[in-house]
């Protein structure tokens, strides 16, 4: 396990940490430090505008545009922060992380503990990169012990892209309104066009099955979606189907080399 206290275990760029594990698997051995900052102190009431706050967002999507262009094929993995390592559900999830590295994709998560360290422990005992995008909270989340390439959001929306955009698919396991967030955010991506080929699949029955009763028994009786926006999801409990579903869009993706992107318009 990396120690982040170590200076030749990790880098540092602005809100991006990189081991160098991730460097070599991303091409950017030899990518240069920040070594010149902008140091002209700007009076707190400018910081606090629109303006300024404007500029700051600009900022995270550039960082994670940078950080992460050469992250490669991914899968976003989400679930619940609270998983303990001693539930069932953590190995779950570890075992997911590790057959996804071995099948050739990146990880992505959102780098906390629970589910997401799961994962990314399990990427890396696969030998996969294993990426984290953490989100700034009042009680401080840090990124888990387990993320080759870590880059840090201060706004949940910027930090949202970075999970489609860089993802060839979902992996949704159970967790609270975080994840149910997510799961809709890519839900209402695909209904509305804004990607293509991007396989939703939620793993455990048994905890997505009365949500999925009132998706069709509540929902589409009301006309409010579509028989074709149920067959967006798909269930399973073995991670090893999972990963086959991930890699049968995959397939069918090739022809459109951009299927999965997020289109940014």
């Amino acid at each position: 396990m990396p120690d982040e206290t170590d200076s030749h275990s990790t880098r540092r760029a602005g809100r991006m940490r990189v081991t160098p594990e991730a460097e070599h698997r991303m091409g950017r051995q030899n990518a240069a430090t920040e070594d010149e900052k902008f140091l002209e102190r700007q009076a707190p009431s400018f910081q606090d505008t629109d303006t300024w706050r404007a500029l700051r967002i600009l900022s995270e999507f550039v960082e994670g545009f940078d950080a992460m262009a050469a992250v490669g094929p991914a899968v976003t993995v989400f679930g619940s922060a609270r998983t303990m390592p001693k539930d069932p559900l953590y190995e779950t999830a570890r075992r997911l992380g590790r057959l996804l590295a071995e099948a050739g994709y990146a990880v992505i998560t959102g780098g906390g503990p629970g589910t997401m360290e799961a994962a990314n422990r399990g990427c890396q005992e696969g030998g996969g990169l294993s990426v984290g995008c953490n989100i700034e909270l009042p009680h401080e989340q840090g990124l888990n012990p387990y993320v080759d390439l870590g880059v840090e959001f201060r706004y949940f929306f910027a930090r949202k892209t970075m999970f489609v955009k860089y993802a060839d698919g979902f992996v949704i396991l159970p967790g609270g309104f975080g994840t149910l967030d997510e799961l809709f955010e890519a839900l209402t991506l695909i209904q509305t066009g804004k990607v293509r080929h991007f396989p939703v699949v939620l793993v455990g029955r048994d905890y997505w099955a009365g949500l999925l009763d009132w998706v069709r028994g509540t929902l589409l009786p009301a006309g409010t979606v579509a028989e074709a926006d149920l067959a967006l999801l798909h269930l399973t409990d073995d991670p090893e189907e999972a990963v086959e579903m991930i890699r049968s869009y995959a397939t069918k993706a090739l022809a459109e080399p951009n299927g999965s992107e997020l289109e940014l318009r």
